[in-house]
């Protein structure tokens, strides 16, 4: 632990430049290494019990806490939308499971929890970050053109060809990063799981290999998550007679 709290002066270097610059981040800086700090030593104890115990029902547990813990960040970004985080949840559930039953059945990675968990992991994290933002991003961009909704919907057009643009723009901004990371992967840094494969002693040939498996199966679940958030939130969005659910937009 003793080279973990030494990296914590750089912390406070951002604490006094945000004093200095009155930015008024500093509590929120060390509140947030804090809680990181407590975080992941928690889960470091958590991940050696696991792993030691080599069963696939601790795989399931600890992939549903994190779909369970993803799906209520990303409905808090998200928390204009009426049951925001069962939304983000179920989506982030169906874009993941399928990319990792995929994962699994192609033989990528040993079923074991040692390599299962941290590979769910990124692409958890990955979805729910996705998600989280075209949720948010489509609420806020139907809201800015209500009145081109409701336009489109009393000339005759489904909810669906009502939101089409705003389901669009919302999907690209969203997946845009993911996709500016694919681009410039190995020329800017080196990717989490490359990495940590190198520094275990794996060739870099092979640690590329498998680096390009995770990033496909990534853009993936991301991409399959977000769109089915789309289809997930309509029925808030919309009355039964097709109509815009104006309480739902009330608020910035």
């Amino acid at each position: 632990m003793v080279k973990p709290l030494a990296a914590t002066v750089v912390v406070l270097l951002a604490v006094v430049l945000s004093y200095v610059q009155k930015l008024g981040l500093g509590g929120e800086m060390v509140y947030s290494i804090a809680r990181a700090f407590v975080q992941l030593s928690i889960i470091g104890f958590v991940l050696q019990f696991i792993f030691t115990r080599d069963n696939a029902v601790w795989i399931v547990l600890a992939y549903m806490f994190m779909v369970s813990v993803a799906g209520y960040t990303a409905g808090q970004r998200a928390k204009h939308v009426p049951r925001g985080k069962y939304v983000a949840g179920a989506s982030i559930l169906v874009g993941t499971s399928i990319t990792m039953f995929l994962l699994i059945v192609l033989n990528v990675f040993p079923f074991t929890p040692r390599y299962i968990i941290p590979v769910a992991g990124m692409m958890v994290g990955n979805a729910m970050t996705v998600t989280g933002v075209t949720m948010k991003r489509l609420r806020d961009d139907i809201r800015t053109q209500m009145n081109l909704v409701e336009t489109a919907l009393a000339l005759g057009a489904t909810p669906r060809q009502a939101t089409l643009q705003q389901v669009k723009r919302a999907l690209v901004i969203s997946l845009s990063p993911v996709l500016d990371n694919a681009k410039t992967v190995g020329l800017i840094s080196l990717p989490g799981a490359m990495t940590g494969l190198i520094m275990g002693g794996a060739s870099p040939l092979e640690a590329i290999q498998l680096q390009i498996v995770v990033m496909n199966f990534l853009i993936g679940a991301s991409t399959i998550s977000s769109i089915l958030s789309t289809y997930l939130c309509w029925p808030a969005f919309f009355t039964k007679a097709y109509q815009l659910e104006t309480k739902v937009f009330s608020t910035e």
